[in-house]
């Protein structure tokens, strides 16, 4: 499903996406967002002017990986350890309303759509997979598997480091 994307650097993609997304009209940080903050486990607001871009961008790349996803599973996934002093700490989701209104605001630029079917959140429609797709970033290099070494690798690797060994020995006694 998400081929292309995972061959794709996460943060690079994040942040050249989230330049992408300043372009788009109908994505933009409402006034209230630069004074709350993202969620109860966190003490203070982010400090980033482009933040509404950035966790924009990261929601779009979280629909484009798993497909149909609600406001609970992103949630989830953004929320983090709360600190509460001498207890001990506890997983908090973030707040909804942020995701939620990034959702909207992709919905209006057509980036997104619900889905209402077998399952309930949303999903990208082909406009918001052709906007991800375009989005050009360096590719990641991957090991080939022939650099793997497996345990039949590793026991030829052995026996020939022994055979050198021995010939080295005999070689040293003659």
């Amino acid at each position: 499903m998400a081929r292309t994307i995972f061959s794709k650097d996460a943060q690079l993609f994040n942040i050249a996406l989230a330049k992408a997304l300043k372009d788009v009209k109908e994505i933009s940080a409402p006034e209230w967002s630069f004074f709350v903050r993202t969620g109860v486990s966190k003490q203070r607001v982010p400090e980033s002017p482009d933040f509404w871009y950035a966790r924009s961008a990261s929601i779009l790349r979280q629909l484009y990986i798993h497909g149909v996803v609600g406001v609970e599973k992103l949630r989830t996934r953004y929320g983090s350890r709360k600190d509460r002093g001498v207890r001990p700490a506890k997983f908090k989701k973030s707040s909804g309303k942020i995701i939620r209104l990034i959702l909207q605001q992709a919905e209006k630029a057509g980036l997104v759509e619900k889905v209402k079917d077998t399952q309930f959140g949303r999903r990208l429609t082909k406009k918001g997979r052709d906007f991800l797709d375009a989005i050009k970033v360096a590719e990641i290099q991957a090991t080939p598997l022939s650099q793997y070494i497996g345990k039949e690798k590793v026991i030829e690797a052995q026996e020939e480091l022994n055979e050198n060994v021995e010939e080295q020995f005999v070689q040293d006694e003659e």
